[in-house]
């Protein structure tokens, strides 16, 4: 038990360490390709970030041997956005009201485009209510469905990448970690930096969920409840840290794209994958977790549409995911 604590925590401490690095190399990445701050945290930063959790979905549903296994990729597949829309969020929330002195800031207001970022939660909310509608009906072209997911995922990437940018990366960047002296520094070593503290962060992160699973069983937690409510929390660490470094630096632009792009690819890619390999039927825990995002999404929405938001709103999104750490800790324990 004592080196699975330690394990854990070094684990955890590698990917915050890891993810100062792939955000201090995702925004040159950025500037160098000419992307703007939102493009560069919904499509650069979400699809690095989300590529460990993607990677834990397709293992289960394409390699999975046993209905079982299966199984456990439909329920990242739908706790993952769970997290991202309710943990995520509410950590933003915090820590820009925690460094609002810091930032010389007179309030927790979240400086962003909010037109944009309602656009993306109704955007996401419209492929969620068809993702989790096709868990409660049973059909023989299902698998087929999958394709759409991915294209859903295509086009938005598109009408990202074609936007113009409201913000370009005008601020003087960091100096690259790699290349700490360099005005400017070479794509190579950007590339570089970014692909490395990739590798460490899905490393420290398969690392970090075996130890929270390890300490289920350690606890006689059940399966299920550490499957749906502790797993998920620890595959979108990377997408937390992210937001947590860039709210400190005074960029929430970035952390919110970040998290909206990661929602995106959560709600797309993995699910694509689950339903081409498995029946996508839901049980009573996955209607309440779909149910519980769709709520939190139209919270998010409501929010963004009206502007002005004040980190402390988001904070509260966070109690969407306690109601469903509760509804899970009486059913299965």
């Amino acid at each position: 038990m004592l080196i699975t604590a330690l394990l854990f925590l070094l684990s955890a401490a590698a990917i915050y360490a890891a993810c100062e690095y792939f955000v201090n190399s995702v925004e040159w990445l950025g500037k160098k390709l000419n992307l703007g701050e939102t493009a560069t945290g919904t499509v650069l930063a979400a699809f690095g970030t989300a590529l460990p959790e993607s990677a834990v979905t397709f293992v289960a549903v394409i390699a999975g041997r046993t209905p079982e296994v299966r199984d456990i990729g439909v329920g990242a597949a739908m706790g993952g956005p769970l997290v991202l829309a309710t943990i995520a969020y509410a950590v933003v929330g915090v820590a820009l009201w925690c460094n609002r002195s810091r930032l010389g800031r007179i309030d927790g207001r979240v400086q962003v485009a909010h037109a944009r970022l309602a656009r993306d939660q109704a955007w996401f909310l419209s492929i969620f209510i068809v993702k989790c509608a096709l868990g409660l009906i049973a059909f023989a072209f299902k698998p087929w469905l999958g394709v759409l997911f991915l294209l859903a995922y295509a086009l938005y990437v598109w009408r990202e990448l074609k936007d113009e940018p409201e913000t370009s990366h005008d601020e003087q960047l960091e100096p690259l970690k790699f290349q700490p002296r360099a005005a400017t520094p070479s794509m190579l070593a950007v590339s570089l930096q970014a692909a490395l503290s990739l590798l460490v962060i899905a490393v420290a992160s398969h690392i970090f969920v075996s130890q929270i699973e390890a300490i289920g069983v350690a606890m006689h937690l059940p399966p299920h409840l550490v499957a749906l409510v502790l797993s998920p929390v620890a595959t979108e660490l990377p997408e937390t840290m992210n937001a947590l470094i860039w709210v400190r630096q005074g960029k929430e632009r970035l952390a919110l794209a970040n998290i909206s792009g990661a929602m995106m690819i959560q709600a797309t890619i993995p699910s694509a994958l689950a339903i081409f390999a498995t029946p996508w039927l839901f049980d009573v825990p996955l209607v309440v977790s779909g149910v519980l995002t769709m709520l939190a999404i139209i919270y998010l929405w409501g929010l963004f549409r009206r502007g002005n938001v004040d980190g402390r709103a988001l904070i509260l999104v966070g109690a969407f995911y306690l109601v469903f750490a509760g509804y899970a800790a009486w059913r299965f324990w």
